[in-house]
C-alpha cells in the first residue's frame, strides 16, 4: 500500500472577492494552483462588479477577518502569503497583527488602490497605513505604475523613473520591489534588490482581456517563492506565466475578460517514453 503523496507548498491569499473570478481571491487560487502550490484564502472584502468594472465594495468585519486568519494559521503553515485588496485601515492592522503572531517566510504585497474603472478600493487612511504597517514586513512589493506614483509622489514615464521609484519604495521597508510597467507602450518591469535594478522587458500582448493581471502576477510570484525559487527566478517565471495566460485570455461577456489562468490544463504534452494503450479488437460476424 503506497503512502499518500506529499502536499505541495501552501500559499495563502488575503484579498477581495471578485464575482467574475478574473481578479481577487478566486483568480489568485487559480494562479497559485497553476504554479504548483496549494492555495488557501481569507477574504478581506466583497466587491460588486462585473466585466465592466467595480460598482462598490464592503470590507469584511475586522473581527471576522481576524478570526479567519488566526484559526487558519493556528493549523497550517504557509510558505508564502500574497496580500491584495484589504479595503480598510482596520484590515491592514488585522493582517499586520496576524503576521506578527504567525510569521510566514515570504510576504508578497500587491498594493491595490483602485479598480481599472477608477473606483477606489480602500480609503486614504488604509493606503497610508499600508506603508506604515505592512511595508516593513514585506518580502516583495509589486505596485503597478499608478500605484508606484501614488506611493512615492513621483511621475513615472520611463524605466529610469521606475528605478528611482523602486529605490524610494525599498527604503520604506520591503526587501525587494518589482514595479510593473504594463502601462508603458513597451512593457518593462523593474526589480530592485537593494543593490541593483534589473530591467525585465517583454513584448506587449495585444488583447482587451486584461482583467486581473496584477493579482495573477503577484499570486504566481508567491507560489514560485513557496516552491523555493530565488526572487529573480520567481519574478521571471511569474512574468512568463502571466504572458502565456494573457496570450490565451478570452472574453466571458462584452467587457474586458479574464486571463486564462489554467491554460496549462489544456496542453497535452506527449512523451516518447509512453507506449499507446492497447486498443480492443472488434470482429464482424
Amino acid at each position: 500500500m503506497s503512502a499518500n503523496p506529499a502536499a505541495p507548498p501552501l500559499v495563502l491569499t488575503i484579498a477581495g472577492f471578485d464575482p467574475t473570478s478574473g481578479a481577487g481571491i478566486t483568480a489568485d487560487i487559480k494562479a497559485i494552483s497553476a504554479n504548483q502550490a496549494y492555495g488557501l484564502a481569507c477574504i478581506a472584502a466583497l466587491t460588486v462588479q462585473n466585466t465592466h468594472g467595480v460598482r462598490s465594495y464592503q470590507p469584511v468585519a475586522p473581527a471576522l477577518l481576524e478570526e479567519q486568519l488566526d484559526f487558519l494559521l493556528s493549523d497550517v503553515q504557509p510558505r508564502a502569503v500574497k496580500i491584495g485588496m484589504l479595503g480598510s485601515r482596520a484590515a491592514v492592522d488585522t493582517v499586520a497583527r496576524q503576521l506578527a503572531k504567525h510569521p510566514i517566510p515570504w510576504v508578497v504585497l500587491d498594493p491595490i488602490h483602485a479598480a481599472s474603472n477608477g473606483v477606489r478600493l480602500g480609503d486614504e487612511a488604509a493606503w497610508v497605513h499600508l506603508r506604515q504597517k505592512l511595508f516593513p514586513v514585506t518580502s516583495v512589493l509589486t505596485p503597478n505604475l499608478p500605484e508606484a506614483e501614488l506611493l512615492t509622489g513621483m511621475t513615472i514615464t520611463k524605466p529610469g523613473d521606475m528605478e528611482a521609484a523602486a529605490q524610494v519604495l525599498h527604503a520604506l521597508g520591503p526587501k525587494f520591489v518589482v514595479i510593473k510597467g504594463g502601462h508603458l507602450e513597451r512593457p518593462v518591469d523593474v526589480l530592485y534588490d537593494g543593490q541593483r535594478c534589473i530591467t525585465l522587458a517583454a513584448d506587449r500582448v495585444r488583447t482587451t482581456n486584461l482583467h486581473g493581471t496584477g493579482c495573477t502576477f503577484s499570486a504566481a510570484l508567491a507560489a514560485n517563492l513557496a516552491n523555493g525559487k530565488q526572487v529573480h527566478d520567481a519574478v521571471v517565471m511569474a512574468k512568463a506565466y502571466l504572458t502565456a495566460a494573457l496570450k490565451q485570455s478570452y472574453a466571458i461577456s462584452d467587457g474586458p475578460g479574464p486571463l486564462n489562468h489554467l491554460y496549462r490544463l489544456q496542453e497535452s504534452p506527449s512523451s516518447r517514453n509512453v507506449d499507446p494503450a492497447p486498443q480492443p479488437e472488434f470482429t464482424t460476424r
